[in-house]
């Protein structure tokens, strides 16, 4: 028996929706990084970049359970002196929710090239309107 592993030319990828209204911003991203690295699918090959698209809709809808909302931040550095910017995630679910769900997801991606190529493939929208209608995208648990 002979293993299989994936290549450019026999990766087949489809559209997948995600509607994070009222699930914990953790599950849903650890949903859409499943997707986007292809491990739901037979013929996942951890080397290769074998994964999905994923739609993510209503990302401002999302909840931080417990006291993360006003624990947990969320930290840039400029890279100058005293450059560090801090915003509570309770700001930054209000204020721009797609960057919390791409953090979120980004951070449980390989941090490399199949992780950098499967990030490109998500699309988050903080309401119910996004713009990948043509491609028919449905629900994970649909199939």
């Amino acid at each position: 028996m002979s293993t299989f592993m994936a290549n450019k030319g026999n990766i087949e990828r489809k559209w997948y929706i995600l509607d994070a209204a009222g699930k914990p911003l953790g599950k849903t991203a650890v949903q859409a990084a499943d997707l986007l690295r292809g491990k739901t699918k037979p013929t996942f090959t951890p080397n290769a970049d074998c994964g999905d698209f994923v739609v993510v809709i209503n990302a401002r809808k999302a909840v931080l359970t417990g006291n993360k909302g006003v624990q947990k931040i969320y930290r840039t550095h400029s890279g100058w002196i005293g450059g560090l910017k801090e915003t509570p995630y309770r700001i930054l679910m209000q204020e721009k929710p797609e960057l919390a769900m791409r953090v979120a997801v980004r951070g449980m991606l390989p941090k490399n090239t199949v992780g950098r190529s499967a990030l490109s493939r998500l699309h988050i929208y903080a309401d119910a309107n996004y713009e990948q209608q043509a491609q028919k995208p449905v629900a994970p648990d649909a199939e």
